[in-house]
């Protein structure tokens, strides 16, 4: 009968050891970002003209890999907009220079633009491409309430993918942390 408790308690003390080290690993849980609200005035968000299905057969390819498409350029007339970090509010700054971005977009009636959401390196990427997403939809929405005709405009989010100031460091974050513009002819 004791050689049975014996066993019986040894069976079970292996089974608690299993299971424990079944369980020792845990993902760090990751912090998501609130629902993106758009500025008081507006109702509705606005919605990216991308295809919501990427094209069959660039899934396998990273997005640093592809060329940029030889009809998107960067204008002069354009200038970038930087966030702080973890944000897609908008300052105060990135308000006057969209201002001047808006400008040039009614001087230029014909022009379709592109505004491109990224990121720094910190955090994972599916938070980081959705961070990119509601930066480019801050810059857009701002540029629909200057008056541009949301048809002209269009989004995309490369989260961190393509930094623009390579290394680590606040200096070179604060310089990833942006929308750019680019113009598709």
């Amino acid at each position: 009968m004791k050689k049975n408790n014996i066993l019986r308690l040894m069976v079970t003390i292996a089974m608690a050891a299993l299971l424990a080290a079944g369980c020792a690993k845990k993902p760090a849980p990751e912090v998501a970002l609130p629902a993106p609200t758009p500025p008081p005035a507006y109702e509705q968000p606005m919605v990216s003209e991308m295809p919501a299905q990427p094209e069959p057969g660039l899934q396998e390819q990273a997005v640093s890999d592809m060329p940029v498409a030889p009809e998107m350029v960067a204008v002069a007339g354009l200038q970038r907009i930087t966030f702080a970090f973890d944000q897609y509010t908008l300052s105060d700054q990135a308000r006057e220079i969209l201002a001047g971005n808006a400008a040039w977009m009614q001087a230029n009636p014909g022009a379709r633009v592109i505004v491109e959401g990224h990121c720094d390196e910190r955090g994972a990427d599916e938070y980081n491409l959705a961070l990119g997403e509601r930066r480019a939809l801050a810059a857009q929405t701002y540029l629909v309430s200057l008056g541009i005709d949301a048809g002209r405009l269009s989004t995309i989010s490369y989260g961190e993918e393509r930094p623009l100031a390579p290394g680590q460091g606040e200096a070179a974050w604060a310089q990833n942390r942006r929308a750019e513009f680019k113009v598709v002819k």
